[in-house]
């Protein structure tokens, strides 16, 4: 299963991580967010899934293969939808963990051995010449990577793309107390990184903690301009010390709503109040309020705000988690209200090549981000299908969903890549010792290395989606 450390770092251009200082949501609207996203997770899936299978099975027609079983999910035991034309059962399986094609003559997670010891038929896999075989086999990564392909060219085609400059920004960044000691400040603005003028800054975490960037040119909020080297191990640090999201939008502190039954609406809070101080400590910005309720759990604080003119406080007792119930406005709205998230619009020409610049951007990226798996805290970092789910838009969004699973094609086809038995490199891997050394694997090898390979898979799927249940239960961080 693929891991979750990106969930906020490469999905979508403009899709801040803003924090909202509560955990807690109104029980219909949960309800109705967790239905949208189990939808896009399951249609994105069926898409996927059956590509990727058709990426096997057109070859394996073309060169005349027999393929006995084409389905969509998978039918252990009874399948929900099936019908028979020429020699291939179709169907859609009850097990929604993806699917499969069955076919003839060859050893995978059917375990189907009938035919090992048997003169091989003309219409099996084992009686195909070698690089047909590894053509069959290759074909699904193969139309993964050109489906990511296409998505992100017609995504921009289609609905172009949006970026938020520095300018659009008067207030700065806000900056994660870790890049504090490096000479950064609130109100920074990063204008280059790496010698390359930042157009986007939605793109400057990425770049420091997917790319390992390191020379950065800031102007500080007294407009004096300063070149700041990162050390080696930055990287390391934003993931360790939680600081992924090291540089985020300032924005005022305007409520736009306080949760029912929290502590700010038992209080009077209301949307529109802007809160100016929490005890003796300013918050002019989010992020100052995050900083004034550290370590204030189950604390009684001073809340001075404004409403209106008039200036108010009031005192109230943060939650078990330090949280006082409040909601900031949407950003993303205002920005575009305000016309401050520009958009750019491309030719059919130009949205190829952005859509395979973003293709090859995106599996490198999650490529890169493996070197952070072979930690204590890397190991806990992986994620099942909650972790995928949590990957889509809460609302209902086309671009969204397309953009989400354009990546999932990404790691579908990276995943599938490795070379462990049972996965598709695994049997690539096997057909290229063959064609190198002239001479097959044995059955049995082949046999038993397909059974290790399920062990494994089937041990990663349950570690992998444990975590996910692990986490929703709060047992462990998410």
């Amino acid at each position: 299963m693929p891991i979750s450390l990106l969930n906020g770092i490469l999905k979508h251009k403009i899709n801040f991580t803003l924090i909202y200082f509560t955990t807690l949501t109104q029980t219909k609207q949960y309800k109705m967010e967790f239905w949208i996203k189990t939808g896009q997770l399951i249609l994105s899936l069926s898409i996927l899934v059956v590509l990727h299978e058709l990426g096997h099975f057109i070859p394996a027609r073309y060169f005349k293969t027999r393929v006995d079983k084409f389905y969509l999910f998978f039918d252990a035991g009874f399948s929900l939808f099936k019908f028979k034309k020429g020699d291939t059962e179709y169907g859609i399986g009850w097990l929604p963990l993806g699917g499969y094609v069955k076919i003839a003559g060859m050893i995978d997670e059917s375990m189907d051995t009938e035919h090992i010891g048997k003169e091989p038929e003309p219409w099996e896999f084992r009686a195909k010449p070698a690089w047909q075989r590894l053509i069959i086999m290759s074909g699904g990564v193969i139309v993964n990577f050109i489906l990511a392909f296409v998505i992100y060219a017609m995504i921009l085609f289609v609905w172009g793309e949006d970026y938020l400059p520095n300018e659009s920004l008067p207030d700065g960044m806000a900056v994660h107390d870790e890049f504090k000691p490096f000479g950064f400040k609130d109100g920074d603005k990063i204008v280059a990184i790496n010698g390359e003028a930042v157009e986007d800054i939605t793109d400057i975490n990425k770049l420091l903690f997917i790319r390992g960037y390191r020379e950065v040119d800031v102007i500080h909020k007294d407009g004096t301009k300063e070149h700041i080297t990162l050390p080696e191990g930055t990287d390391q640090m934003m993931f360790q010390k939680n600081a992924m999201h090291a540089f985020t939008p300032l924005f005022k502190s305007t409520i736009d709503s306080a949760i029912v039954n929290m502590p700010a609406y038992e209080a009077g809070l209301q949307k529109g109040d802007s809160i100016l101080k929490i005890d003796n400590t300013p918050t002019p910005y989010w992020n100052n309020i995050s900083e004034a309720l550290k370590n204030k759990k189950n604390t009684t604080v001073d809340v001075t705000y404004k409403r209106g003119e008039e200036v108010k406080t009031t005192t109230l007792t943060t939650d078990s988690l330090g949280h006082i119930g409040v909601m900031a406005q949407n950003f993303i709205q205002q920005l575009k209200n305000d016309g401050k998230i520009k958009h750019k619009k491309y030719s059919l020409t130009e949205s190829f090549a952005g859509g395979f610049h973003n293709a090859y951007w995106a599996l490198k990226d999650y490529i890169s981000q493996f070197k952070f798996i072979f930690t204590k805290k890397g190991s806990t970092a992986v994620g099942g299908f909650a972790s995928i789910g949590k990957l889509f838009n809460p609302v209902w969004n086309w671009a969204d969903f397309w953009a989400t699973t354009a990546f999932l094609s990404i790691m579908l086809a990276f995943m599938n890549l490795l070379p462990i038995p049972a996965l598709d490199g695994g049997h690539i891997a096997f057909l290229l010792y063959e064609i190198i050394a002239g001479k097959a694997p044995s059955e049995k090898f082949l046999t038993n290395a397909q059974i290790v390979g399920m062990v494994i898979i089937l041990g990663l799927f349950i570690y992998s989606n444990g975590l996910d249940l692990l986490r929703g239960l709060g047992i462990i961080g998410s």
